[in-house]
């Protein structure tokens, strides 16, 4: 019998000749086997899946899933053909399903979020729900082709979204109250406040200039520092690859000597071989005449003398194989030592190299972070003084005893100097009353002489001329 499905379906055979089960548009329809049809449709399922939020608020999220058998896999076909074909797509069996792995999911999902995170990230919360749900189903071969959230619902009793509700419409108009305030504020405070704004904008490019001034210095020294330390870098680089070249010098000639003395050890080895067996040759060869020689008369005695040679023969060759043996392993020692030298000097000098390129590199990241905290440092300093360059500088001298160091250095330049100081007055006594003003003031011009001379002579060591007089003191004599 010939079967055939329509577009929207797909038989199922079981039976004879099939392990487990078969899916097909059309077939023969054996003796000994059974079929049967399921319609690969979509269904709608209407829900209103009841959850409750981590502070124990329910909830009610009306949902519309439109879900069927997923056509573009064999195996969720297979499980779909297996588990829920038997069962009409409309049935309570299938429903309760998938209603039961809806509301699950949701629950668990709610149950870990608060009520604010569930309203304010609902579009993730609903992609989360779908995913979780599509999880589930794919151990029946179902496929979430559509999914409609609606808003969510309050709980009869727990109207948590009315009351936001209303509270967003409370702070909306307490929000346009104060918004009509702030526009009679700002109408009355504008041109005042246009003025200020003029002053702290001068004041503010003022600063900003200095600022900008600064950066540009500290700019250059980093610039400088980078490339110093490029330059340290590279010469430690040339310095290593310098290192490395003659270390693999050194292996190099280790091993070229190696390879001569071990050739000379084997051609010395071979002059001896050689030399032995020519030697037993020639010892055998004499042997032979003596013993042709001695033969008819003294056949044994010759031949005891034939074994004794023999025996020293080997014997010197045993000897000479032994020394050759002894001076080629004495070579071989030395060659290894040399190799170990030279391994130990490149590796010696290598950690230096690496030692000395670590403490350059830590030193310029040294430099570069110190820069960097003086930089925001002095940034966060000139900020918190309104960006008042001077007050920032004056600042900077207190806090780093420049002045008190300026006055110790005046206080030491003038001590160093030790100056003589000398104090005079013309007396101030009163005249009696017989003199005239003129009179008091060419007194008083010569009571200032005598001391004035006298600082004069102890300042520089100068001597009023003798007609204007002599110091009282002096250690000259007086003029006549």
């Amino acid at each position: 019998m010939y079967k055939v499905a329509k577009a929207s379906e797909y038989l199922v055979i079981t039976g004879i000749g099939i392990t487990d089960i078969k899916l097909a548009k059309k077939a023969w329809i054996l003796p000994g086997q059974s079929y049967s049809v399921f319609d690969l449709s979509p269904v709608n399922y209407t829900f209103e899946v009841q959850a409750m939020s981590a502070e124990k608020l329910p909830f009610v999220l009306p949902a519309v899933f439109t879900i069927g058998p997923r056509v573009d896999d064999e195996a969720s076909l297979l499980k779909y053909a297996k588990l829920i074909s038997p069962h009409d797509k409309l049935s309570n069996h299938v429903k309760e399903l998938v209603q039961g792995i809806i509301e699950g999911e949701t629950r668990v999902l709610a149950a870990s979020m608060t009520m604010e995170e569930v309203f304010r990230g609902t579009k993730e919360f609903k992609l989360e729900v779908f995913e979780k749900v599509q999880l589930e189903l794919n151990q029946f071969g179902l496929l979430i082709y559509n999914a409609n959230v609606k808003q969510l619902v309050d709980v009869p009793g727990h109207e948590y979204f009315s009351y936001l509700g209303q509270k967003t419409q409370m702070e909306a108009a307490n929000q346009a109250k104060v918004d009509v305030a702030e526009a009679k504020m700002k109408g009355e405070i504008g041109s005042k406040l246009r003025e200020g704004q003029t002053l702290q904008n001068a004041a503010k490019i003022d600063a900003d200039t200095r600022i900008i001034s600064t950066q540009r210095q500290g700019e250059g020294k980093k610039e400088e520092i980078r490339v110093k330390t490029e330059v340290k870098v590279y010469e430690n680089q040339r310095d290593a690859e310098l290192a490395e070249a003659n270390a693999d010098l050194a292996k190099k000639k280790a091993g070229w000597a190696k390879e001569a003395q071990v050739a000379e050890v084997e051609a010395a080895k071979a002059v001896a071989l050689r030399d032995a067996e020519l030697q037993r040759e020639v010892e055998r060869m004499n042997a032979l005449t003596r013993t042709e020689k001695l033969k008819a008369e003294f056949l044994s005695q010759a031949s005891v003398e034939y074994d004794t040679k023999v025996q020293e023969a080997n014997w010197e060759l045993y000897q000479k194989q032994k020394q050759a043996e002894a001076i080629l392993y004495e070579k071989e020692k030395e060659a290894a030592a040399q190799k170990a030298i030279a391994d130990a000097t490149f590796y010696g000098r290598q950690r230096v190299a690496d030692v000395e390129l670590y403490a350059k590199q830590k030193e310029a990241e040294g430099l570069t972070a110190l820069a960097q905290a003086q930089g925001v440092y002095l940034r966060t300093l000139l900020d918190a003084l309104g960006g008042n360059y001077a007050a920032m500088r004056d600042y900077l001298m207190i806090n780093a005893g420049m002045f008190q160091e300026i006055a110790k250095i005046n206080a030491e330049a003038v001590r160093g100097l030790q100056p003589k100081i000398s104090i005079w007055t013309n007396g101030g006594e009163a005249m009696d009353g017989n003199g005239s003003n003129a009179m008091k003031e060419v007194a008083g011009v010569y009571r200032m002489l005598p001391p004035l001379f006298k600082t004069v002579h102890e300042q520089t060591g100068m001597l009023p001329p003798q007609w204007m007089g002599t110091l009282s003191d002096s250690k000259y004599p007086t003029a006549d």
